[in-house]
């Protein structure tokens, strides 16, 4: 059939080291004659972007994007995926511990008919204390997602090109691509991949990555559902909250006027009353102030593929 085109997205982060090897074994793997290889360079200070500018002089299929200084993986992977070209697009870690040679696999589970396919690092190379967290968040988000997969963090991933040109990827959002995916509908699965110890340097998360995890999953798990009406939400809320208050400040009333009780005996259930009245307004205007900013968010994504002109 028609020459597919391969794009590899590699987000690089001071990993001078390992790139030549890396890129010898991309190189080895590829099938097809027709792909690129874009390195992101994040911001590094070891001399990354020298190594990866040598090597495309030697392969002019190699692509180099420079940041300014270190935006994070999400940024990275965003600006790739805006230059990649590819019919099919694979990203990986630059560290040598995402094999290369998986790379067939990958695009032979993707012809079976899925949009995106991750790679799952069964027998993972890592220490626990990475291992153990990252365990934690592919169950929770396998919970709250309809995608059931088991890594969704893999570096490992395929995806056709549908799939990265209408995915809005920033912050920490990286992380949870399958099931930002699967929120759009795309048809999401995984495959085992091999993966492999550190060879160099050391690893790049500390354990601040725990907390933004777990507030990057609330954000991707509220964004989907809510996201085009914040008002069902806040509003949902608000009005639980101010009619709750309102019974009591009646029930209050009640007590005063008909049983003779003085408020004095019920100041407590008076605040109670009158601060759920009051969360309640600020919940409905959250929501309407969300509906705004929905509104004027409503035409970013590209949602269109082509034009043809007859």
């Amino acid at each position: 059939g028609k020459l597919v085109k391969l794009s590899i997205v590699i987000p690089v982060y001071n990993e001078v080291e390992s790139l030549a090897k890396l890129h010898q074994e991309i190189v080895k793997n590829i099938e097809t004659p027709e792909y690129e290889v874009i390195y992101i360079d994040d911001g590094s200070t070891d001399g990354s972007s020298e190594k990866i500018q040598e090597l495309s002089l030697a392969n002019r299929r190699i692509k180099l994007i420079q940041f300014y200084r270190n935006y994070g993986k999400s940024a990275a992977l965003s600006e790739g995926f805006k230059q990649a070209d590819g019919d099919y697009v694979i990203t990986m870690d630059a560290d040598l511990q995402d094999d290369p040679a998986e790379i067939k696999n990958l695009i032979n589970k993707l012809e079976e008919g899925f949009d995106l396919v991750s790679g799952w690092k069964k027998n993972r190379k890592d220490p626990i204390s990475k291992r153990l967290p990252s365990k934690l968040f592919n169950f929770i988000t396998r919970l709250f997602t309809s995608v059931k997969i088991h890594d969704f963090n893999c570096g490992l991933k395929i995806y056709r090109k549908s799939v990265i040109k209408t995915l809005d990827i920033y912050g920490g959002r990286h992380r949870y691509i399958p099931a930002l995916a699967g929120q759009k509908k795309f048809i999401v699965s995984e495959i085992i991949v091999n993966h492999r110890a550190r060879e160099f340097g050391n690893s790049k998360y500390g354990s601040q990555r725990l907390f933004h995890g777990f507030f990057d999953l609330i954000s991707v798990l509220f964004l989907s559902r809510y996201i085009q009406s914040p008002l069902y939400f806040f509003g949902q809320l608000g009005l639980l909250s101010f009619f709750t208050g309102f019974g009591i400040e009646g029930y209050v009333l009640y007590l005063k006027y008909v049983l003779g009780e003085p408020f004095a005996m019920h100041i407590a259930l008076l605040i109670f009353g009158v601060l759920l009245i009051f969360i309640g307004i600020q919940f409905f205007s959250i929501g309407l102030i969300g509906e705004m900013i929905a509104n004027s968010n409503q035409d970013k994504e590209s949602r269109i593929k082509k034009i043809h002109k007859g």
